[in-house]
């Protein structure tokens, strides 16, 4: 099996590493604009060969986009037009725009649309995680649009990696990573800002930082190329989630100036209805 991945930062990386030690591709090519992660794949071995698009597509059964989401319906299509029997998928966490962008392209069915749930806060090829995948979800979307042979790769591709596969449309998929995934990334850089707006002395904040405050803003350090157009992409339904999470916020501050223990503990006790939920993860 060869594979092809295009854009090799932390999940694209990690991909090819983890399909190359599973045995999964026997052979993997890397594409990437960027030369120096060009460089640092092949120095690392992600990869095996560093091709041009065209020349990667025609030679390779698979072929992987992680790239940003702003850049994949481009991509994506380009890559149609280079395939004849070859699967494509990409991994990026929007998914409703993209498909309205490659809907009508006659290879649509050689495309699935997928995102696999995993990731770190760093990014570039040095980033790269073989066991990043082990034992994570992966949400395929549209499945009805795609085509067995395109499906079954994907699924099998996932399994290699160890990972179990939910379903659901790009709409819903774009719903959900608004209030699990994205409002937590918002969350996390408005925490950093609010805090180096107010700490001007970064002694404190390192002397008086706890596990709290670092699992709270460990996502700030997350890449601004990457974020960025995932929040514009999925601007609608993270508008919505941030309206939400907004009255939450006030509703903590009116009870803390108010001095309203029973109203505060019972926000905090109802808040703690989350343990159950991912106790059961």
């Amino acid at each position: 099996m060869i594979v092809t991945v295009v854009g090799l930062g932390l999940i694209g990386g990690s991909m090819a590493l983890a399909l190359k030690s599973s045995g999964f591709a026997s052979i993997v090519l890397g594409v990437d604009i960027n030369q120096q992660h060009q460089k640092t794949a092949l120095k690392l071995k992600l990869v095996d060969h560093i091709e041009n698009l065209k020349n990667a597509v025609q030679k390779s059964d698979l072929i992987i986009i992680s790239i940003p989401v702003n850049q994949s319906g481009k991509v994506i299509n380009e890559i149609l037009n280079y395939c004849d029997k070859q699967t494509v998928i990409d991994v990026g966490s929007t998914k409703y725009e993209l498909a309205k962008l490659i809907e009508r392209h006659p290879k649509r069915s050689n495309y699935v649309a997928s995102h696999p749930i995993a990731g770190t806060e760093f990014s570039g090829p040095e980033a790269a995680v073989k066991n990043l995948f082990k034992n994570k979800v992966t949400i395929i979307c549209d499945k009805e649009k795609s085509s067995e042979k395109a499906y079954n790769l994907t699924h099998s591709m996932y399994e290699s990696l160890g990972m179990k596969s939910i379903f659901m449309s790009s709409k819903e998929h774009d719903v959900h990573s608004a209030y699990v995934s994205h409002i937590s990334h918002i969350s996390s850089f408005s925490l950093a800002l609010s805090v180096m707006n107010k700490e001007k002395d970064e002694k404190n904040i390192l002397n008086m930082a706890g596990s709290g405050f670092d699992s709270t803003v460990r996502l700030a350090k997350s890449n601004h190329k990457m974020w960025t157009p995932i929040f514009i992409e999925n601007k609608n339904n993270i508008i919505e989630v941030l309206n939400n999470y907004i009255q939450q916020l006030q509703s903590f501050k009116e009870a803390i100036m108010n001095e309203n223990q029973e109203g505060l503990s019972a926000l905090i006790k109802e808040a703690n209805g989350i343990k159950k939920i991912l106790d059961n993860k």
